[in-house]
């Protein structure tokens, strides 16, 4: 009796949650961070589906319709529920496919940027002496220019356009993630299971991707999230200074940028533009706050 008593209190014991439950019992706790992840998958399902969305094609001009205000004023129309621009193209069909220009921005600069960051950083952290010190110190001298600026002056060198731009802010977003890594390397090389494979015979790559590298990711992960809100923040910038994406194409930069002689007497062009800036720039920067705290073990333990 005492035996099946014990074998029923044991099968009854809860088990320990795993990993991803308890990153996401941390993660949910965060009603900011939570509403942020809300409003992104809302963004991408927008930007995926933006051809069935749309309700008109983006760069399809009416000529009966310049400058026409938003559905809900009185000269507006519910054919163009936010209006269009200085050429009659619909506002609201611009910003959703202007999304899908956006978010792959970000998306193309944070693979860019992590994949380069993280090999130098690795190769600076294991390597050590002259090559750490060179890798070092470019970084330093890239972090001394204001990162808009440098990114200004890679584009005017290569030419304006939407690739040079997202290859410009790649460059630009290079330095924090080497130094993060390199860091977060040389304090996990300091503990026993790295000890242990190296004395077991791993070689320096396999120390350096498999042993090393999964055990840096979170602070990755965290500045990864924040580099993407900034990347899209600084593609609309150089759209707007007419050297990122260029007309007809649809970005939220470049639309600001066509829309900025309309100001005082077409509120709306400039405004919804804007608008889609900071509510995806301030979602990715919640999402990006809960991921940290979510992650980090000592403002888990806070």
């Amino acid at each position: 009796m005492t035996e099946s008593t014990q074998t029923i209190s044991a099968n009854d014991t809860p088990s320990a949650p795993g990993p991803l439950a308890e990153f996401w019992a941390d993660f949910s706790r965060n009603k900011g961070a939570l509403s942020g992840l809300i409003v992104i998958v809302l963004i991408t399902f927008v930007a995926l589906f933006a051809d069935v969305i749309a309700p008109h094609p983006p760069a399809e001009q009416y000529r009966d319709a310049f400058l026409v205000p938003p559905a809900w004023t009185d000269e507006g129309t519910s054919k163009f529920i936010l209006g269009t621009d200085a050429v009659g193209r619909d506002i609201l069909s611009r910003l959703i496919y202007g999304a899908r220009f956006s978010l792959s921005i970000g998306a193309i600069v944070v693979t860019l940027s992590l994949t380069v960051g993280i090999a130098l950083g690795l190769l600076a952290a294991f390597s050590r002496g002259a090559v750490e010190i060179a890798i070092m110190r470019i970084m330093d001298m890239m972090l001394a220019l204001p990162s808009l600026l440098l990114a200004v002056v890679i584009v005017a060198i290569l030419g304006p356009g939407l690739f040079n731009a997202m290859l410009a802010i790649s460059i630009v977003y290079l330095p924090h993630l080497v130094r993060l890594t390199r860091a977060a390397a040389i304090t996990e090389m300091s503990k026993d299971y790295v000890t242990a494979s190296t004395v077991s015979g791993a070689g320096v790559l396999r120390l350096m991707f498999i042993t090393v590298l999964p055990n840096c990711m979170a602070p990755l992960i965290v500045q990864a999230t924040l580099s993407f809100s900034s990347a899209i923040l600084d593609a609309a910038a150089l759209g707007f200074l007419g050297l990122g994406a260029q007309p007809p194409i649809p970005e939220w930069g470049t639309m600001l940028a066509e829309a900025r002689e309309f100001v005082l007497r077409a509120w709306w062009v400039v405004t919804f533009p804007g608008l889609a800036i900071l509510i995806t720039v301030l979602a990715l920067n919640l999402l990006g706050d809960g991921l940290r705290d979510a992650l980090d073990p000592k403002l888990k333990k806070q």
